[in-house]
């Protein structure tokens, strides 16, 4: 039931950014289609525990995206560097290292991350296996045991 009520509040929420207009009607439309996708969903049996992982708890969330959005600045700056460099330094790398995530949602978010971040993109992704291709042997380098990998292990196991 927690699982449908955030879904809910989510949609809702979604709608109202969205939408910009705060009218009553509007509002009640808002309120409506959340309730009624969520009901549609349920009926459906497609509110499962990853499809809408309440289990990661808010803080973990909150404290996740803004540190990867600044990983994401980080990298898209240090990209920028190596393609406005007169003699391209690339060096691209795959590399293959062992991800410390145990759950199929606690992967997908460390490979979506990798992924995110400019400059790097997850190849493959298998249980206790990650093949990462990165742009430098130095960006390849900071893969395994990274913060990244720490912070969404931490996200996990919440």
């Amino acid at each position: 039931m927690i699982r449908s009520l955030s879904a809910v509040l989510a949609l809702f929420l979604f709608w109202l950014l969205l939408s910009g207009i705060f009218t009553p009607f509007l509002i009640a439309a808002g309120a409506g289609s959340a309730l009624a996708v969520v009901l549609f969903a349920r009926r459906m049996d497609v509110i499962d525990h990853e499809g809408h992982p309440v289990h990661l708890g808010w803080w973990a969330l909150i404290s996740y995206w803004p540190w990867l959005a600044w990983e994401i600045v980080k990298s898209a700056w240090d990209v920028t560097k190596l393609i406005l460099h007169p003699q391209l330094p690339i060096t691209p790398t795959l590399v293959e290292f062992t991800p410390s995530q145990q759950t199929d949602m606690g992967l997908v978010i460390h490979a979506n991350s990798i992924t995110l971040t400019p400059g790097t993109i997850a190849v493959e992704v298998e249980h206790g296996h990650f093949l990462v291709h990165a742009l430098t042997r130095e960006g390849a380098a900071g893969l395994a045991g990274s913060e990244m990998d720490r912070r969404c292990t931490a996200m996990e196991s919440r």
